[in-house]
């Protein structure tokens, strides 16, 4: 009778290590000085504050916020495309866009990686664009965990989660409840459909119009994998210099992150009960969008429902503070719109 081993099994600890190998320095680079290194150990450390005088935060009620979310099947496209170094990207976007809602700082970042099969290469791939994120974030990769699964996963099959922790002061927490009417809705571009409805854009690319990865679409100036590949974008950084710049509570009273469910319903839910949106449509949609409706005649209103159209983050603030963060987000890079105000319920 022959003898059974993990490697027969599916799993083979050799090609674990030499992926190990690989990931440290990816972690590296995104490490602030609050983080403790402890590599190979079983948990990430991280230090709240600095015990140097020069660069103490001094904090007074510290509130942590924890986010986690993962790519969703965005991570089909990847595979399609044989390119695993973006998707990561949107793994940091989709938790430390959240977490920046609160108004709080992204701290640290964790990732999930859970795959069919040992491959370093690939999961190198993976971690790069986590990475990436992370130092776009200004957060620190403390840490991960990857779990080989022959039976859960088949083939190139992987998913991906993230986690992440920052923090805020009591005093300068954002959580809508400050919104009152007459407050101003600054709309900050997408940089397109980021990672949200894709279930909805492989429908209609690949099975509706039988597109490959590879075809160039001339209106987009982009080949499909590339235009759907787009990493979503990071707020975390330019977000933070204005907030900094604002310490006083009332000017930004609300933030939300346009993810699944559209601009309205994820307006919504930092709403209080007795104000209303009113949002005039009047932003450049990109052509990412027009171009998905028409290969897939989608109406309107479905459109709206599943995507961003082209606004990734919504800014609640005072109006006399509107023009002066619409020009910080320009100096950081970013395009914004005032797409229509709070009026009263």
């Amino acid at each position: 009778m022959s003898k059974a081993t993990y490697k027969d099994a599916g799993v083979d600890l050799e090609l674990y290590r030499q992926s190990m190998e690989r990931l440290p320095r990816l972690m590296h680079r995104t490490f602030s000085p609050r983080v403790m290194k402890l590599d190979g150990g079983f948990a990430g450390l991280f230090q709240l504050d600095f015990a140097s005088r020069l660069f103490a935060r001094h904090y007074e009620e510290p509130i942590l916020v924890a986010c986690t979310d993962g790519v969703g099947t965005k991570l089909n496209v990847a595979q399609r495309c044989g390119r695993h170094d973006t998707v990561g990207i949107d793994l940091v976007a989709m938790c430390a866009n959240d977490a920046i809602c609160c108004g709080a700082e992204p701290l640290f970042f964790l990732d999930y990686v859970a795959m069919s099969r040992d491959d370093p290469p690939m999961l190198e791939q993976i971690v790069t664009g986590i990475s990436d994120g992370c130092v776009d974030a200004d957060c620190s990769l403390l840490g991960g965990e990857t779990a080989i699964m022959p039976d859960l996963y088949q083939g190139d099959d992987y998913d991906l989660a993230g986690f992440c922790v920052g923090v805020v002061e009591r005093k300068h927490l954002i959580d809508g409840k400050a919104i009152v009417p007459g407050d101003k809705l600054i709309g900050v571009a997408s940089a397109g459909l980021h990672s949200n409805g894709y279930s909805l854009v492989r429908k209609v690319v690949f099975d509706m119009a039988g597109l490959d990865v590879g075809e160039h679409v001339e209106e987009l100036d982009q080949t499909v994998g590339e235009a759907l590949l787009t990493p979503t974008r990071i707020y975390a950084r330019p977000l933070r210099e204005i907030l900094n710049h604002y310490k006083i509570k009332n000017v930004i009273h609300g933030i939300a992150h346009v993810t699944g469910g559209g601009l309205r319903e994820n307006l919504e839910r930092i709403l209080p009960d007795n104000v209303r949106a009113e949002i005039d449509d009047t932003w450049p949609v990109p052509s990412v969008f027009s171009w998905l409706q028409g290969l897939g005649n989608i109406d309107d209103a479905e459109m709206a429902q599943v995507f961003n159209m082209g606004i990734g983050l919504v800014l609640v603030v005072r109006p006399r503070f509107c023009d002066s963060i619409q020009r910080m987000l320009k100096e950081s890079g970013l395009n914004s719109w005032q797409i229509g105000e709070v009026a009263k319920e």
